[in-house]
């Protein structure tokens, strides 16, 4: 086990942490592959206009206003039905099928003639503070979680298979990657990349994010990554549900051609591929809201496992920054009886381990754990919703958390962020995070890499 430095909560790098033990003695293959992308030249790498953001976080609206910005936008073949995650009849699937044909015939779009690895670059600003963060597309050899290097990170809901897998079958592509982490302490495989690249492929800018892809195809330096990488597990950071639709399509695939050869392009998927110690990956927290349920502090004022305090803020935005002298486990709320902030946390960190013996440590000590298997299970739902689980809402933005919980007459849960040290010690005790612990920002762009199914 390596142990390096934390990084600061809430908004912050991540950079060191605990190293995950699994998948040590098992090997991550990659691949390079012959990439299908908008087509460039030397003058004009410039593919803004096509760029989308990610199918799932898409409404109709937002469909119209990207293909009214260019008919060629990705968002007609990535997100050929609406809403996002109800699968379409089958006619939407085959439309896109022969979108991404055309394009293909017309020369919007080109397949790359070379193998390659794709090294990729979201340039950020997040509180006041630019970021870079590198990471690279490649093909995952797809295998059962948690057998060999791949893991997942959280907990998820059921998600759009059906959707993504008639997507699949029609285009015979991954239109969009999952989104990998990897330990890489000593940034080995990111400085091997970095020196193989001069002319980008391909830029785009995408809500204030600049995006730039290089294509390295230098056997020397593929070999060199593709070892690198084989010592190394992969953590599901992003696309869960991409990773399961892919296996689906294997397994599809090999009921109607037969056993597949070990090589062939379905028994991979696109991924793409970020250190765990890299200065530009940044992880947000998601805040919980209970709408109509306002759970007021006098809740927990007796209860003989939670410390409660106000917390003396004025803005939902400075929750988290404010919670940080309080450890890790603290969490604020806000609820629409008091109206007003309170800091909760364990009065013993342990707080779980009789209520959760089947959980790791690392999993008990997490503040999101304290709130669902404590403070929503054990406390609200029986005390205050009649012993019935409250509807929980998930936001990304404070200020949007405290707006709904007291436009509803609810309660929103502020959370700091989740650290790489604690989703590594999770993982690495074979555990998973809750639901929605973690979220990557910026979001990886959409339409600058397609991986196709076939040779």
């Amino acid at each position: 086990m390596i142990t390096c430095a934390t990084r600061q909560r809430g908004l912050g790098v991540a950079p060191q942490t605990q190293v995950s033990e699994l998948g040590k003695n098992h090997m991550c293959q990659i691949t390079p592959f012959r990439a299908v992308r908008y087509a460039a030249s030397e003058n004009d790498r410039d593919i803004s206009t096509r760029l989308a953001p990610p199918y799932d976080v898409l409404s109709d609206d937002d469909k119209r206003e990207l293909l009214a910005r260019d008919a060629a936008n990705f968002v007609k073949i990535d997100l050929p039905h609406t809403p996002p995650k109800d699968a379409g009849p089958a006619e939407v699937y085959e439309e896109a099928r022969r979108q991404l044909e055309a394009w293909l015939a017309d020369g919007t779009m080109v397949r790359d003639d070379q193998p390659a690895i794709y090294v990729y670059h979201q340039r950020f600003s997040a509180g006041g503070l630019e970021y870079t963060r590198k990471m690279f597309f490649a093909r995952l050899r797809i295998e059962p979680f948690g057998t060999g290097s791949v893991f997942p990170h959280e907990r998820t809901f059921g998600g759009p298979k059906e959707d993504r897998l008639a997507l699949t079958k029609a285009t015979r592509a991954n239109l969009s990657p999952i989104f990998g982490l990897y330990e890489d302490s000593e940034n080995t495989v990111a400085a091997r990349l970095e020196v193989a690249i001069a002319e980008p492929l391909l830029t785009g800018r995408l809500d204030d994010t600049e995006n730039t892809v290089w294509a390295v195809n230098d056997p020397a330096v593929i070999e060199d990554v593709v070892q690198m990488m084989s010592a190394k597990a992969m953590y599901i950071a992003d696309g869960h549900h991409r990773y399961g639709t892919a296996q689906l399509y294997r397994d599809w695939l090999t009921v109607q051609q037969g056993e597949l050869p070990e090589e062939h392009p379905a028994n991979f998927v696109l991924c793409v591929f970020c250190a765990m110690e890299d200065p530009g990956l940044l992880i947000l927290p998601t805040h919980r809201v209970l709408p109509g349920v306002a759970v007021n502090a006098a809740t927990f004022k007796h209860d003989d496992r939670t410390e409660i305090a106000h917390l003396l803020i004025d803005r939902p935005e400075d929750a988290s920054d404010a919670l940080v002298k309080f450890g890790p486990q603290a969490l604020a709320m806000w609820n629409a009886e008091d109206k007003s902030y309170f800091m909760l946390r364990p009065l013993d960190p342990e707080v779980l381990a009789d209520l959760e013996p089947d959980r790791s440590p690392a999993w008990r000590k997490l503040a999101l754990a304290f709130l669902h298997a404590y403070l929503l299970d054990r406390v609200v739902t029986p005390q205050v919703c009649d012993g019935e689980a409250p509807t929980v809402h998930y936001v990304k933005n404070a200020s949007a958390a405290v707006d709904e919980a007291r436009e509803t007459g609810g309660t929103a849960f502020l959370m700091q962020a989740t650290t790489m040290e604690e989703l590594s010690a999770v993982c690495s005790a074979g555990d998973l995070m809750p639901q929605k612990s973690t979220f990557f920002f910026p979001k990886l762009a959409s339409g600058l890499i397609v991986n196709p199914l076939y040779d």
